[in-house]
């Protein structure tokens, strides 16, 4: 059964092909001082950069990779149609500032439309099966809302607050809110962090590919790559930023890389950060999310273009499948979670033979026959990332707002500092507009203003119910919407 509910999952679309994303990034040498360093060159890092350079300020990024963008990275070679690697997908392309920005860049944005299949064994769920797994997800959301805004600071996983008689779509239904959605098992997901999360009912693509929109606004911002940085001096009589080419002395550093990063000790801070700080990066760690590409010419599924599959599933080795993107013969099977994490720590064979498992599985063996080219992310495995999108530990939901806070003239930016948009590029972007403006009013001896480090400004007024989580779009596609 073939169902158009946009309120559980969204069709990805990876459209027409574009240049090299390695073609826009703006390199450039060390320089020896500058009024504001970034530290990443992802979605935050570039937002950030653009906001000084308008300002009239020097500013310099500093990536550790040999490319910009991030967790945002579009490949255009290996299946001749873009393939993101990473995030996907705009939320709220109306307001959100990338979209905008897309327009000025010559980035086509095409709104994703709805349309989902739900496979029962090895066929397609009926009307009647279909509506009762909507019902499900319904109250499932509605238990983990009513907990969150009745309860207040007693913050629960939000696994503990599902209904006992899911039945036989209790697998299905942890999948979609936990794993699809954010990367992360529900035992291991603040009920309060699914709350505060921005609705997101809406959501496009780039056709050239995200990955290739954020290098194109990286076009005219000066990135040194391939320098990791190993040391940030933050004290009041000095602040630098050390890498193993030079150091850069700054007046204002703004600090955009992923918390599961800055958890590791990548980069040494002197002094110590505060130990809240500490904690923040521990507690908002980062889920996990791949993708496993394959090529399946002569469509053997009899899947539409940009049709989107789940399964109803017993446990959580399960998957989520975007078939023939963009009329091509490009499928991604999409892992996630504590399963899609042990899957990827196994390696490509690994990933590759789980995606034909499934398939056969779910449509019989001549889908595994045809798989042709295959490619996978192990984005857990990136030294530079370290995971997909941020997800609170339970209880920990107040780290956001502390990983915001400024330490002097040392900031910090990132998806993991936004509190309602959290695991979006939007909100990635819109943290690293923020935290360069707080930079620029220190430069310019404004106090800051006495106001909490997030403004929940564009949350919307909550409505009955919601029927997906908030869900991450830096490396999961499969965010679903999340009405009230």
């Amino acid at each position: 059964m073939t169902f158009t509910r946009r309120d559980i999952l969204a069709a990805s679309a990876l459209l027409a092909a574009s240049r090299p994303m390695s073609a826009f990034a703006a390199v450039t040498s060390l320089p020896r001082d500058a009024d504001v360093v970034v530290v990443g060159a992802g979605a935050a890092g570039i937002a950030a950069a653009r906001k000084i350079m308008a300002a009239g300020r020097k500013v310099v990024v500093i990536e550790a990779t040999a490319q910009v963008g991030g967790r945002c990275q579009t490949d255009t070679s290996m299946f001749g149609v873009p393939f993101d690697r990473g995030a996907s997908r705009l939320y709220n392309p109306d307001i959100n500032p990338l979209a905008k920005l897309a327009r000025g860049a010559g980035v086509d944005i095409a709104n994703v439309a709805s349309g989902q299949k739900i496979r029962i064994g090895r066929r397609n769920a009926r009307a009647g099966e279909a509506e009762d797994f909507l019902a499900t997800l319904v109250r499932a959301n509605r238990a983990i809302d009513d907990h969150a805004r009745t309860v207040g600071k007693i913050d629960l996983p939000c696994a503990n607050l599902l209904p006992k008689d899911l039945v036989d779509w209790a697998g299905a239904t942890e999948f979609v809110l936990g794993p699809a959605a954010t990367g992360r098992d529900l035992k291991d997901l603040s009920a309060a962090d699914q709350f505060r999360a921005l609705d997101r009912d809406t959501a496009a693509v780039c056709r050239q590919g995200l990955g290739t929109l954020v290098a194109k606004l990286a076009d005219t911002v000066p990135v040194v790559v391939s320098s990791p940085v190993t040391r940030i001096v933050w004290s009041g009589r000095e602040l630098s930023v050390e890498t193993q080419s030079g150091k850069v002395v700054a007046r204002a550093i703004i600090v955009t890389a992923s918390t599961g990063v800055l958890n590791a000790g990548k980069i040494r801070f002197s002094p110590d950060l505060p130990k809240r700080q500490v904690d923040a990066f521990a507690r908002l760690p980062l889920g996990s999310t791949d993708r496993i590409a394959i090529e399946l010419p002569g469509n053997p599924l009899g899947l539409g273009r940009d049709d989107v599959l789940i399964e109803q599933s017993t446990n959580n080795r399960t998957a989520t499948l975007f078939a023939n993107i963009n009329m091509s013969s490009l499928c991604m099977v999409d892992v996630a979670g504590s399963f899609g994490r042990d899957l990827a720590a196994q390696g490509e064979g690994a990933m590759v033979a789980f995606a034909k498992e499934w398939l056969t599985k779910l449509f019989g063996s001549g889908a595994a026959e045809a798989v042709k080219r295959t490619a996978v992310t192990r984005w857990d495995a990136a030294p530079y990332a370290l995971g997909a999108m941020s997800g609170a530990l339970p209880g920990a939901q107040p780290m956001r707002r502390v990983l915001a806070e400024p330490l002097g003239n040392l900031f910090f930016a990132g998806e993991a500092t936004h509190e309602t948009m959290w695991g979006t590029v939007g909100g990635a972007w819109e943290s690293g507009e923020r935290a360069a403006e707080s930079a620029l009013r220190r430069l310019s001896g404004v106090k800051e203003p006495a106001t909490d480090a997030e403004k929940p400004a564009r949350k919307q007024r909550p409505r009955p119910q919601r029927v997906a989580p908030a869900a991450g779009d830096l490396l999961g596609p499969t965010g679903g919407t999340r009405p009230r």
